[in-house]
Formats: structure tokens, sequence, C-alpha cells
């Protein structure tokens, strides 16, 4: 599979991976591992990798020496919180400044507060953070993280935790024609189909937690995301066929029929 490029970095797998919800660091390990995956995100204000130096770290599953790591504010629900959060991310991981921007608007659906994350993103992008941020599915609203400075934009597919895959495939269309920066589809992937679809359309990528660390098998899951990510990012590059109503098409020759 064709590298990508993201914040300046080449990679693989365009598969990005969360690591809560599992049932410890050792299933987190395993399914990271079967996804393929290179970029892992971790919740900064739920998961220790050196807060508490007296619990197990996630730095010792997933070392920062193999895996590229993408702090994100998940819990938090203003600006201040978010850019704090991040904030203490960077002391944390030694400078790291690749992290993901989310604001939520409320406890039931986690729905971005775009006003929110539109106020953190300006402030992190001027602190020199390079900000992959999640998003509503507006096209208007992407071009407004595009124009400050964000690096990538993160869509939502459906709501967060949802596994009901990508409800509007014609508002992302929208945004990866506009885009020149990596658009990712992030939140509502439920099996992999979802994956795949999103990799036709053209993301350059999809980030997915709930859909394999809930899934009754997260390892194979895992995997069955790994090769549905491959597997529409190659038929996107192919390019498919066009659909066609009414319009019988032969996949054999009908020239040279016997008896003909």
């Amino acid at each position: 599979m064709n590298e990508w490029v993201l914040a300046g970095r080449s990679y693989v797998s365009r598969l990005l991976v969360g690591t809560g919800k599992y049932r410890d660091f050792e299933q987190t390990k395993l399914a990271v591992e079967a996804s393929g995956a290179e970029i892992v995100t971790v919740a900064i204000r739920r998961t220790n990798i050196g807060q508490d130096a007296s619990e197990p770290s996630l730095l010792d599953a997933l070392p920062l020496s193999r895996y590229t790591y993408l702090p994100n504010t998940a819990g938090c629900y203003t600006a201040e919180e978010a850019i704090r959060t991040l904030r203490l991310a960077r002391e944390l991981l030694d400078g790291h400044d690749l992290v993901k921007l989310e604001v939520l608007g409320d406890t039931r659906t986690l729905y971005p507060n775009i006003t929110e994350t539109l106020k953190a993103a300006e402030v992190l992008v001027r602190e020199g953070f390079k900000v992959m941020v999640y998003t509503s599915d507006d096209p208007i609203v992407a071009r407004q993280f595009e124009a400050m400075g964000c690096v990538a934009v993160m869509p939502l597919a459906s709501l967060i935790g949802s596994g009901m895959g990508i409800l509007n495939p014609w508002n992302l269309q929208i945004i990866i024609d506009e885009m020149s920066i990596p658009v990712i589809v992030d939140a509502g992937v439920g099996t992999a189909s979802d994956a795949a679809i999103a990799m036709e359309l053209g993301c350059a990528g999809v980030l997915m937690n709930t859909a394999i660390a809930q899934a009754q098998d997260p390892v194979r899951m895992a995997n069955a995301m790994n090769l549905a990510v491959r597997a529409g990012r190659e038929a996107y590059l192919a390019g498919r066929m066009p659909k066609k109503m009414y319009t019988a098409s032969p996949s054999s020759p009908v020239t040279g029929i016997i008896g003909s």
C-alpha cells in the first residue's frame, strides 16, 4: 500500500486506532498489532502514560519507538479544558506536538461543539501544535480548520460509539474533494464494510476505537479492519465501474459464440 504523509511524516498504514475500552493493556497490544496501525490515540484524561508511576503504563505495551502517539482530548467540553490537556500531553511525551483535538457538546451524543473546537484549535496551532481535529461533516467548518493551519480534519461518519457507519457520504465527499490536507473519518465505524466505504470515497484514513475494542473478538476485528482499509484504498485507486440502470453488459464476449 502506498505511503501517505501526515504532518510531514510518512506512514504505510491508513488505519489509526484508539487504545481505550479494552480488557487490559495486553489485549490492547494484541489488537493494535493485528490492526497494523502505526498511529495510536490515547485519552490523556483516562489513560496512564506516566502520570501515575505506581500504575501500569500504556507506554510499556505500546512503546514510542514503534508507534506514533496521538494524544486526544476525549472528555473535554470546553476549549480551555482541551488546551490544558494537550499542554500536559506535550510535557508527558517530551515535547510531542501531534495531537487530536475534540471538544464535545454534550454527554449524550458526544457531538462536537464546533464553536469551542474552533477556539481551541486557534490557540493550539499558534502554540506550535500539529492539530488533527474531530469535527462535524460540515464542509464549511472543515475549510475553516484547514485555513487556520490544522494538519488534518476528522469528520464523524456517525456519532461516537454508535457503530452506525457512514450516514452522510455526500458531505464527506464534498470535504474530501475540497481539502488539501488529509481527511480521516473519525467516529461511527461499526464493522469492516464501513471502513472500506470510507476509503473508497477517497479518505486518507480511518480512525476507530469502539468498533474494535467492543467486538466479540477484538483481535480478529482489528485484523478485519486492517484488511478493509487496505481493500477500500485499492478499490479507490483502481476506480470502480460506473453504475448503470437497466443496461445489460455481459461479462463475457458475445462474438464468436458457438452456434451463432
